[in-house]
C-alpha cells in the first residue's frame, strides 16, 4: 500500500506543462500524499516554494511526512483548492509561477475502506474528502427522494439506467437501510441487466462517481476556482489540470478555451496529454486522466 499512495499521474509532462524551475513558487491545490508536490520540489531546486492544499486530513499527515527532505520550502494547509485566493491572501503571496490540480482521488482514499470510496471492498458508504462535512453518501441514498437519486445518477454519473438504479435503490432502502459500498454496488450491478454491463468498468462505477461529486461539491468547487484562477498567476505562469471524467474536462477544456479567445491565456495543450500504456501497467489508476494546461497571458 505505501509504495502506491505516491504514485503521481503524468508526473513528468506536470513538470514540463508548469515550466519548474529555481525561484518559483508553485501550488499544489490537491497535494494528496504529495506525489506531484516532491516532484516540483525536486524539479524547482535549490530554492523553488511549494503551497500544498487539501481537504483530507489524513493525506495532509502522509504528505508532510513524503516532503520532510525539503523542509523550509513548502507550507501545508488544510483547505479546498475553491478557496485558493483567499488562502494565498492569508500567506501573504500576490501571484504564483504555477498551479497544479489533480481532480483524482488517491490510492491512499481508493486502498482504504473505511473512507468509502472503492466498492471492492466492504467499507461503510462515507465518501467524504473532508470529514467534517456534514453530507455523506449514505444519507444520500437512504434519505434523497427517489427523483433527486435519479437526476443526480443521470447528471453526475452519466448513467444511462439512472432510472433503474434509483428505483432499485429505493425498493432496497425499503426494506432496510443501505450501509456499506458492496452492498450498495451489488444493488445497482443487479438494477442492470448483465448483457449491458459495460465491459471495462465495474457497473457500480458511474453511480460511485455521480455520488462522490455531490458529498464533495465537486464541480462547484472546480468553477469557483477556475473563477479566480487567471488572477493568482503571474504573466508567463502555467495552469495544469489533470481530470478523470467528462463532467470535470469538459468544464476546463471550455473554460481554457473562453480564455485564449479573450486572450488572456495561451492553450499549450490542443488536445488532452493522456498516459503512455507504460505508465497505465505501472499505474493502472492514471487510465482516464487528461492532462490540460494553458500559459497566462
Amino acid at each position: 500500500m505505501e509504495e502506491t499512495i505516491h504514485i503521481p499521474v503524468l508526473k513528468e509532462e506536470v513538470l514540463n506543462y508548469l515550466a519548474c524551475g529555481a525561484k518559483k513558487i508553485f501550488v499544489d491545490g490537491t497535494v494528496g500524499g504529495g506525489g506531484h508536490a516532491k516532484a516540483i520540489l525536486e524539479a524547482s531546486k535549490p530554492n523553488g516554494f511549494l503551497i500544498g492544499l487539501d481537504v483530507d486530513d489524513e493525506a495532509l499527515v502522509v504528505a508532510e511526512k513524503n516532503l520532510d527532505n525539503y523542509r523550509g520550502r513548502f507550507i501545508l494547509k488544510k483547505s479546498n483548492y475553491a478557496e485558493m485566493a483567499k488562502i494565498l491572501m492569508e500567506l501573504g503571496f500576490e501571484k504564483v509561477n504555477g498551479i497544479l490540480l489533480d481532480l483524482g482521488l488517491s490510492s491512499l482514499q481508493l486502498g482504504t475502506p473505511q473512507r468509502g470510496f472503492s466498492f471492492l471492498q466492504t467499507g461503510p458508504l462515507d465518501m467524504r474528502m473532508d470529514k467534517s462535512n456534514s453530507l455523506t453518501a449514505a444519507q444520500i441514498v437512504n434519505h434523497w427522494p427517489e427523483f433527486r437519486l435519479r437526476e443526480i445518477i443521470k447528471e453526475f454519473g452519466e448513467e444511462k439506467w439512472a432510472v433503474r438504479i434509483a428505483k432499485k435503490i429505493i425498493e432496497y432502502r425499503n426494506k432496510k437501510p443501505i450501509e456499506t459500498t458492496t452492498q450498495l454496488a451489488e444493488i445497482i450491478a443487479n438494477a442492470i441487466p448483465k448483457k449491458y454491463w459495460p465491459k471495462r468498468i465495474h457497473p457500480a462505477t458511474r453511480t460511485f462517481q455521480a455520488l462522490r461529486i455531490v458529498v464533495n461539491n465537486e464541480l462547484e468547487n472546480l468553477k469557483q476556482f477556475l473563477n479566480q484562477a487567471l488572477n493568482l498567476i503571474i504573466s508567463g505562469g502555467r495552469l495544469v489540470i489533470i481530470s478523470f471524467h467528462s463532467l470535470e474536462d469538459r468544464i476546463v477544456k471550455t473554460t481554457f478555451r473562453i480564455w485564449a479567445k479573450e486572450k488572456k491565456a495561451k492553450i499549450l495543450t490542443k488536445k488532452p496529454v493522456r498516459p503512455s500504456e507504460k505508465e497505465i501497467a505501472i499505474n493502472p489508476r492514471s487510465r482516464s486522466a487528461k492532462l490540460r494546461a494553458i500559459e497566462i497571458i
